[in-house]
């Protein structure tokens, strides 16, 4: 169960299917078919109000424990990351399977700043866990392409908080509280340069506009006023982190 709800979290919704590779590789190394495997997936996503609101469908076979386990993830994020990807973990390690890439890239978001002098090696391997998965899950509901720009290329990609690690303990792994962006609108964003109103609006602070006579500017900031950003596939952003963000980051007019 913690498996298939990880791999649901890290994979697109177009790529539940029997024939992907992550699909294949981890149902090898639980003891079950891809099919099954791939089936399970799809059952979970019966269960992603993101996924059927926009007349998708998953299967009807949706166990009372899956949705237990769905209940649960949705209410405590920071346990559920950190259970499930050091048991993808361990099943990596235990199998021997170097060859496996990782679902998308490793590097860490640069606008989570840690200080982890006062942390044991224990705490500081669970927020490198829950690190990554907080990227995986948010990477893969924006399908790896920034939802201002469309940019696709994975090392120039954040998954941005839009509540600050540093201001919601609570909230630091759950995908709703992230926003794929670009380097620059990731820092424009966390800086308050930036936001996104509850209709899902790019909106451009005062501060931004004062850079109007400067070419790039202009263009991949000041211009956005006004446009919509892609949403998600699964995990739409929470409306009300989004409102703290416009209250408490963003720096207004």
């Amino acid at each position: 169960m913690l498996v298939a709800f990880n791999l649901y979290c890290q994979l697109p919704f177009g790529k539940l299917d029997q024939r992907n590779p992550d699909i294949i590789r981890f149902a090898a190394m639980i003891g079950r078919t891809p099919s099954a495997l791939a089936m399970k997936l799809v059952n979970i996503a019966s269960l992603d109000p993101v996924i059927t609101d926009s007349g998708r469908k998953g299967l009807i076979g949706a166990s009372k424990l899956d949705r237990a386990m769905w209940d649960e993830m949705q209410q405590d994020w920071s346990k559920f990351a950190l259970e499930s990807q050091m048991m993808i973990d361990a099943l990596v390690s235990q199998s021997n399977a170097s060859f496996i890439e990782p679902l998308v890239t490793e590097e860490i978001d640069d606008d989570v700043e840690i200080n982890y002098s006062a942390e044991s090696k224990i705490a500081q391997t669970q927020i490198r866990v829950g690190q990554h998965f907080f990227r995986r899950a948010v990477m893969s509901a924006y399908a790896g392409r920034c939802c201002i720009t469309g940019l696709a290329h994975p090392t120039l990609l954040v998954a941005s908080h839009i509540i600050p690690w540093r201001s919601d303990k609570d909230n630091r792994l759950n995908p709703r509280n992230g926003l794929c962006l670009s380097t620059l609108h990731d820092k424009a964003f966390d800086k308050g340069l930036i936001t996104v109103t509850p209709d899902y609006t790019i909106k451009i602070s005062s501060s931004a506009r004062q850079l109007a006579d400067n070419r790039f500017a202009s263009e991949w900031l000041i211009g956005l006023e006004g446009k919509k950003i892609t949403l998600p596939e699964k995990f739409s952003p929470s409306m009300g982190f989004i409102e703290w963000h416009n209250e408490h980051i963003f720096l207004g007019d």
